[in-house]
Order: C-alpha cells, then sequence, then structure tokens
C-alpha cells in the first residue's frame, strides 16, 4: 500500500524527533568505521560520480571511507531494496535519484516502498537535461524542433538510457505538453544512446548536461535548450525550454537517505556535514563545473521534494502509458 504523501512529509519532518531509545549509532561516535553507500547505476555515470565526490569530501570531513558499492540492475531497484533492507545503523547510506520516484508508477509491485521505507537525510545536487539533436536536423531552436516533429508525425526518435529513466520520463513530460508524435528508443545506458545520437540513428535526447556538455563543446551535438527553470551556468547562451513551453520542467538530482529508523542524532549529524561540504567554495567551484546546482536543506526538505517528484512522474508516467521492460 503507498504510504499518502502528506503522511511521508511528516515523518520526514519528524526525522530529528525520533525517541533517544531507538538510537543504534551515536552521534558522538559515529561514525566508527568504514560507510557504505550503494547506488544503483553502473560506475562512470553521474550517480557514480556524484557518490564518489561526495563520499570523498564526506570521508575527508569525518574521518572513515565511504565506500561506493554500485549494484544496478531492475531500474535501480535492486539496490534501493538492498539498501531500504539494512540495518538502519548508518552504516549503509543510498544515493536516491529520480528512478526512486518514477519506479512506484512504474512497477506494479516492488518488495519496498520508497516514500515509507526511507529516513531523509540530505539533498546533494541538482542539475538539468539538455534538449540535444543531431547536427544533420534542420532545428536550432524548440520552436522550429516542434514544428519539424508536428510536420513530421512519428519519423523522429527520441533516445534515452532505459524505459522509465529520467531521460525519457522527460521526454514524455515535453511530448505531453506539447502533442509532438516523436518514437522513444530505449538503450541500456546513456552512453549507447549517445552514440546512435551522434550517428544519426536517433534524432533527438534529453540527457544529463554533465554527460552531454563534452559532445557539445565539440560541436558533435547541438543544444536546443535546458530543462531546468533558469539557465546553466555552464551553458548560458542556450535558452530553457519553459521559455517556450510554460510550465516544463525536468531535473536529475540526488540525494542521500538511510532505511527506516535512522538515528535521529545520526540523520543530524550526516545532513550538518552535508551543509558544511555544499559551503566549501572549491566544491562549489567544482560542480558548478559541472553543471550542477547545489540541494542545501534540512532532512524535511529533501523528504519534500521526492514526495512531490514522485507526484509530477507519476502522472506523467499513467498519462505515456509507459510500462518496464
Amino acid at each position: 500500500m503507498t504510504l499518502p504523501r502528506r503522511q511521508f512529509l511528516r515523518l520526514a519532518a519528524g526525522a530529528a524527533a525520533l525517541p533517544a531509545a531507538m538510537h543504534i549509532a551515536r552521534a558522538d561516535t559515529y561514525p566508527s568505521r568504514p560507510v557504505h553507500l550503494i547506488i544503483g547505476y553502473t560506475p562512470g555515470g553521474s550517480a557514480d560520480m556524484t557518490a564518489r565526490l561526495f563520499g570523498q569530501w564526506l570521508s575527508r570531513r569525518l574521518g572513515q571511507q565511504f565506500i561506493v558499492e554500485s549494484h544496478p540492475g531492475g531500474g535501480t531497484n535492486i539496490a534501493t531494496e538492498m539498501a531500504l533492507h539494512a540495518p538502519p545503523d548508518g552504516y549503509t547510506l543510498f544515493l536516491a535519484s529520480p528512478a526512486n520516484t518514477t519506479n512506484p508508477a512504474l512497477f506494479a509491485k516492488l518488495n519496498f516502498d520508497f516514500l515509507r521505507d526511507v529516513t531523509p537525510v540530505a539533498g546533494l545536487i541538482r542539475f538539468p537535461d539538455v534538449v540535444v539533436v543531431n547536427p544533420g536536423l534542420p532545428v536550432h531552436t524548440i520552436p522550429e524542433f516542434i514544428a519539424y516533429a508536428k510536420a513530421n508525425p512519428g519519423k523522429l526518435n527520441f533516445a534515452s538510457s532505459g524505459i522509465g529513466s529520467t531521460l525519457h520520463v522527460a521526454g514524455e513530460l515535453f511530448k505531453m505538453m506539447t502533442g509532438v508524435d516523436i518514437v522513444h528508443v530505449a538503450y541500456r545506458g546513456g552512453a549507447p544512446a549517445l552514440v546512435d545520437l551522434m550517428s544519426g540513428r536517433v534524432q533527438v535526447m534529453f540527457d544529463n548536461v554533465p554527460t552531454a556538455l563534452p559532445y557539445i563543446k565539440a560541436g558533435k551535438l547541438r543544444p536546443l535548450a535546458v530543462t531546468s527553470t533558469t539557465r546553466a551556468a555552464v551553458l548560458p547562451d542556450v535558452p530553457t525550454v519553459a521559455d517556450y513551453v510554460p510550465g516544463y520542467e525536468a531535473s536529475a538530482w540526488y540525494g542521500l537517505v538511510g532505511p527506516k529508523g535512522l538515528p535521529a542524532d545520526v540523520v543530524e549529524k550526516l545532513n550538518r556535514e552535508v551543509q558544511a561540504v555544499l559551503a566549501e567554495p572549491e566544491v562549489k567551484t567544482q560542480l558548478a563545473d559541472l553543471g550542477a546546482s547545489l540541494l542545501p536543506g534540512s532532512p524535511g526538505d529533501f523528504g519534500k521534494l521526492v514526495a512531490d517528484e514522485t507526484q509530477k512522474w507519476g502522472k506523467v508516467i499513467r498519462f505515456a502509458g509507459i510500462k518496464p521492460e
């Protein structure tokens, strides 16, 4: 049974009020051994990059190694289940991502309820997607793309890193809001999708800015717009989709969560250290260079983002009739 959104928000906001008797790890001694940070993606992508960067920064501040464990498969559900069923002692954390907000609508049966079974800890970063096309496509703006797609219904293919992925639902939201008929082509990961986009086998992709940026700079892809509500600092001359499609927004984000019942003092300590990391000038610069913006705030703030995104993408998935592979 799905936990009501309001109840989840109350749980997230009340994380700091868990009784002391429930504490398994104490903040004054935590962490006393390495912390495992589980991700649901293969090494080399933006999730792995984010986990390793923040793992290094938190290791430096807390004096214990943060070991990144990659357990891909099942649309991140394998890793999610592993993390949420771990002991709630602060030594197993999970890198939450938008997949955790699309999967409840995508999969009819899961062995967990993400909103019910997590303890929000902290948001980390957010970065937009960028609508990129093969340079051979005769469009340079979002209005030109919409006009071309409507003049050629069903003839343009948009690539994604998999069915139900953030790149897929970003494209489906665009279809829903513009009425264009473009055909989704799912790949097993963003890298092979980019290869086919550059070769012209597919024509458009809603890709994460950090992975698309090198190819944009090399002239191998043409950016039309970013999917955030404001322009990306690393692509200052590229407008937003919302400039032409009011209300459109899609972005990738990552944050830390733990299993349900994570001790409140450990949550507080981890959140405090994340906020300190995000405030460091060199961290801000490094993340800005990657096209990321910061997601500072309380555990409750991050819990609200997760709940809001779950509601938003559930509507898109149901509208598009997306089914898992």
